[in-house]
């Protein structure tokens, strides 16, 4: 006589065991639409690009860089005499040229800055802001876009009184739009419009507005080393006709906590009422100008709350 063997036991285990490994595909499914997902959804975030250049500085002319919030920023600017002054001269080490500064951010996007250099013992004063930023993601921004104003005070004393001016005369305004784009990790370049205004020329001949068109690049060598330049043409007029388009080419170094950098330019002054309308300096004659820049940050406000 023959047993059977089926029980309701072992069905119930053969059911079971048909459920989970029907189960177990579903599982694994049901991950994989997570993780789509999940990428899905990073991948429409906006990310704000960071780090278009090192510092606040290219070389002559600012960046669309700020310190950030709560951060100061101490700048030494030091430029010698021309390579071409001779011997004598020491080849320009014998003369300086130096502007300290201070930055400060405000917040993330708004900066405010002083500062003095020696040449016609000048006073500084500006404020920076980002109006946009580049962004990746999700209807991407394109290009950042810093707006910069600034103003400057001469504090010279003149020997002789007929040349003695009022302290509205003394007093020079710079506007720029700082328009950037990082195109990858090793490459970003900037346009800058600009508008110089004087109150005061020496004659009618001068202009006392005075427009330029900036631009700016830095290049990635290895990780902590960058090739930089900036140029400023002047447009036409009369303090085209009598001075020259400043140009600037340098290396940014990262040493830790602050950017060092290294350039050569035609260019004797560092704040923007010196270096765009009154460059004087041809290069194809030896008229270049060495100098440095350090750049030191300290977190003034803990942006931790």
């Amino acid at each position: 006589m023959l047993r059977n063997f089926y029980t309701p036991h072992l069905g119930a285990g053969l059911l079971l065991s048909g459920l989970l490994a029907l189960a177990t595909p579903a599982h694994a499914q049901t991950d994989l639409l997570a993780d789509l997902e999940k990428q899905t959804v990073d991948s429409t975030r906006r990310e704000v690009v960071a780090a278009t250049f090192k510092g606040t500085h290219i070389i002559n002319a600012q960046s669309v860089e700020t310190p950030g919030q709560g951060t100061l920023a101490f700048l030494i600017q030091h430029r010698f005499g021309t390579l071409n002054s001779g011997a004598y001269e020491f080849f320009g080490l014998d003369q300086a040229v130096l502007r300290l500064s201070f930055e400060y951010g405000l917040t993330n996007r708004l900066a405010v800055g002083v500062g003095r250099t020696n040449i016609d013992k000048t006073f500084d004063g500006f404020v920076k802001y980002k109006a946009l930023q580049q962004t990746t993601g999700a209807r991407p921004m394109p290009v950042s876009v810093t707006l910069f104003a600034s103003a400057a005070i001469t504090t010279l004393r003149f020997t002789d009184p007929a040349v003695e001016r009022n302290t509205a005369s003394r007093v020079d305004y710079a506007y720029q739009a700082l328009i950037a784009r990082k195109f990858s990790p090793g490459l970003s370049v900037q346009l800058m419009p600009t508008l110089i205004h004087r109150n005061f020329v020496a004659n009618a001949a001068m202009q006392n507005d005075v427009y330029a068109i900036g631009a700016g690049l830095r290049q990635k060598l290895t990780k902590r080393v960058a090739l930089t330049a900036d140029y400023f043409y002047l447009l036409p007029g009369n303090t085209a006709r009598n001075y020259r388009n400043a140009l600037g080419l340098g290396f940014d170094i990262e040493t830790g906590g602050h950017v060092f950098q290294l350039h050569f330019t035609n260019a004797k002054g560092m704040t923007e009422k010196f270096f765009v309308p009154q460059t004087d300096g041809n290069i194809f004659n030896g008229d270049i100008y060495f100098g440095f820049t350090v750049a030191r940050n300290f977190t003034i406000k803990s942006q931790l709350k």
